[in-house]
């Protein structure tokens, strides 16, 4: 099969984790009989430079050619102090992910066995493991609500942001995650908080409808507060969870940092018809940025998501992590998750290990 990608590279270590990322995709499609086409689309911070707007004309029309996106990262203290919306990199982010209908958002974050003593909770909870897929809404809630800026008589000014859903936005993620819980543990979890907010109530009224349509599926409401505690008190309670826009984006970064490195975990954002969206939850650390320290691991992990999930080649998938298990089983780090005094390989050398143990699977 021949599979067209867009990558946009993006800022700071973007460039340089997405190339080592097309390299495994090179090696794959050599082990397993795929041609990949590649085209190169501006975005971020990067295009502002370029051209002065962070989202260019013509950007999602380009990226719905192709059958998938690889990101790297946007982004930067360079270009974050504009009051100009086209000129800020999230600003980018967030319209693609509108442009291309991305409403779900997965971010999995699992404890990978060579990394376990890299876990900050206590180890006997570290040793019931840690796999879950946190599902966020992704096109919906406070961050795309009307936004209000105004002078009152008596308080100086006043800011408001508009959280509000609809049954349809509801009901598409709620049945993503039900969908997934069917293919993993049929364990779910959704997020809210019905106990104050009015779209929350909403929210569990769509996802109790929904829950008689998927009987298989072991199913829980967990007001978001409590989510919180629960993902540090014990993880391995939870396998699928889905929740809305705020919520997601805080739990899932919550849930990726005991893991023990977020230079490891990867994330999809996909929609029913248009390319799904792959890349790295860790952000475009310019510090580090041309120096061959940046761990390309989960840009890599990310391309087996999108083998996973957009190709529907889950050998493809699982070679790649396996491939990334293995270099961590030899002993192999990046500075980002080596201990004190442990040697390191930079960027390139851990791409070219996890190529050459690719090609022995």
């Amino acid at each position: 099969m021949n599979y067209k990608i867009a990558l946009i590279k993006g800022d700071g270590i973007g460039p340089e984790v997405v190339g080592e990322a097309v390299k495994v995709m090179d090696t794959i499609g050599a082990k397993f009989g795929h041609t990949f086409e590649y085209a190169d689309i501006l975005m971020g911070g990067c295009a502002i430079d370029q051209v002065g707007k962070s989202y260019p004309e013509g950007t999602a029309e380009q990226c719905k050619t192709c059958d998938a996106v690889l990101l790297g990262a946007v982004g930067g203290p360079k270009w974050g102090h504009s009051t100009d919306p086209d000129k800020r990199p999230e600003t980018a982010l967030l319209s693609i992910r509108k442009d291309l209908g991305l409403y779900a958002n997965l971010r999995p974050a699992a404890l990978r066995p060579a990394l376990a003593d890299a876990c900050p909770l206590k180890k006997e909870t570290a040793d019931k493991g840690i796999d879950l897929m946190m599902v966020r809404e992704l096109t919906g809630g406070i961050y795309f609500g009307k936004k209000d800026r105004y002078q009152t008589e008596d308080r100086g000014e006043e800011a408001s942001d508009l959280l509000a859903y609809s049954e349809k936005e509801i009901e598409r993620i709620g049945r993503r995650a039900f969908e997934l819980a069917q293919l993993r543990s049929k364990k779910l979890a959704s997020v809210d908080k019905a106990n104050v907010l009015e779209s929350s109530r909403l929210w569990r009224q769509v996802m109790h409808r929904l829950k008689e349509e998927y009987p298989d599926v072991a199913y829980e409401d967990v007001l978001v507060d409590n989510a919180a505690m629960q993902l540090v008190k014990d993880p391995a309670q939870f396998d699928v969870v889905v929740t809305e826009n705020m919520f997601g984006d805080i739990l899932s970064d919550e849930a990726s940092m005991i893991t023990g490195s977020i230079g490891l975990l990867p994330s999809a954002s996909i929609g029913d018809t248009a390319p799904g969206l792959y890349e790295p939850i860790h952000g475009s650390a310019p510090d580090i940025a041309g120096q061959d320290k940046a761990n390309p691991i989960a840009t890599i992990l990310s391309v087996a998501m999108m083998f996973r999930y957009s190709f529907k080649l889950p050998d493809e998938a699982a070679a790649i992590e396996q491939a990334v298990d293995a270099v961590l089983a030899q002993g192999w780090r990046t500075a980002d998750i080596a201990k004190a005094g442990e040697d390191t390989v930079g960027t390139l050398k851990m791409g070219e290990l996890i190529r050459e143990n690719l090609k022995k699977i």
